[in-house]
């Protein structure tokens, strides 16, 4: 590249000192000619700050004054960033010193390339993808989201299959590379969603404006996962079903989203009676609260540019993968058949 984009890697924290201790200094050694690397904190109490200024002065911080979760932290830390690129990076992911470049130089060779995230693997068990985002994200007629490399519970080993970089439904936020013109243009993340799917909402609304989302093999990073909400957690089965439903009634077209929604419903309640069997009566009340919370917003208006266009939604699974993965058994990526994608 003859110019070099202005990066900033910005890192949003809450109390977590020792993912930050840990996973700051593979950041700091990135090598890349025009970089920040910016902590957000959003108003821990574990010493986080205090850490940074003592161990990692040369990393700019921004304080939020509250939690506002990713979404609303995010979107008041970015608010005082000044780059071309926005790399929104987990504190607990491992970088290798090379990883910037790769993405940065695929993005700046198609001006519709919006967002972008690397591969995305396991820190613990390696050879592995990881669950938040693996090989690229896509998501089905029905709202599910999946991955090249991980389909529901079933992790794939990185054999070298998904090493072609293409485009796709959604970036992990565990690593989003976004051009700050486009974060802008969508009006950044969506605070309502808190944290999770808040990425697969923010990639829907770039598509609906025409814009590409990629992923990027020739880059790799290492991602612990489960570093705020454990997967255990009855509040992330809240968020998961809430958003999941938000994510649907904002970026289908009206009649789409209806029906949708409404065969959701009933898939839902099947959920809810599938932990209720396995003695998880949180979860089970979690799917409930999710739906009660949303059936009291169904109501609100959402302004956001919706596509008829299809051919835009590149990386949206016509069927259900649910019933290809649960019926059918086709637990990889590979097995689903590529004439049935947008």
């Amino acid at each position: 590249m003859s110019f070099t984009p202005k990066v900033a890697v910005v890192i949003l924290n809450w109390n977590g000192v020792e993912h930050l201790r840990t996973f700051l200094p593979f950041v700091l050694g990135s090598v890349y000619p025009n970089l920040d690397i910016i902590v957000g904190d959003n108003a821990s109490t574990d010493g986080s700050v205090d850490m940074l200024k003592a161990e990692f002065p040369q990393v700019q911080i921004i304080q939020n004054d509250d939690n506002y979760g990713f979404t609303g932290g995010y979107n008041r830390v970015l608010e005082h960033v000044e780059a071309d690129y926005y790399i929104l990076l987990n504190s607990d992911v491992e970088v290798h010193p090379g990883w910037i470049a790769p993405v940065i130089e695929l993005m700046e060779s198609d001006e519709k390339i919006a967002a972008a995230a690397p591969k995305i693997k396991s820190y613990q068990q390696r050879d592995h993808f990881e669950h938040a985002g693996a090989a690229g994200g896509f998501i089905d007629s029905f709202g599910y989201p999946f991955c090249r490399g991980r389909m529901f519970y079933e992790i794939e080993k990185d054999k070298g299959q998904y090493d072609d970089s293409c485009e796709v439904f959604w970036a992990s936020g565990a690593a989003l590379f976004i051009k700050k013109k486009c974060w802008d243009e969508a009006g950044g993340f969506d605070d309502r969603f808190f944290a999770h799917m808040e990425e697969i909402d923010l990639c829907w609304r770039l598509k609906n404006r025409g814009y590409k989302v990629m992923y990027c093999a020739q880059s790799e990073v290492f991602h612990v996962g489960g570093g705020t909400l454990n997967t255990e957690n009855p509040f992330k089965t809240y968020l998961n079903f809430r958003n999941n439903l938000l994510l649907l009634k904002k970026n289908l077209p009206y009649w789409r989203s209806v029906f949708i929604i409404t065969i959701r419903y009933f898939m839902d309640l099947m959920a809810l009676f599938r932990f209720l069997n396995e003695g998880k009566r949180k979860d089970a009340a979690a799917v409930s609260r999710a739906h009660r919370t949303f059936a009291s917003n169904i109501f609100h208006r959402e302004h956001v540019k919706i596509t008829s266009d299809r051919s835009k939604l590149k990386g949206m699974y016509k069927g259900s993968v649910i019933a290809e993965f649960f019926v059918k058994k086709k637990h990889k990526f590979s097995a689903l058949d590529p004439h049935d994608f947008y």
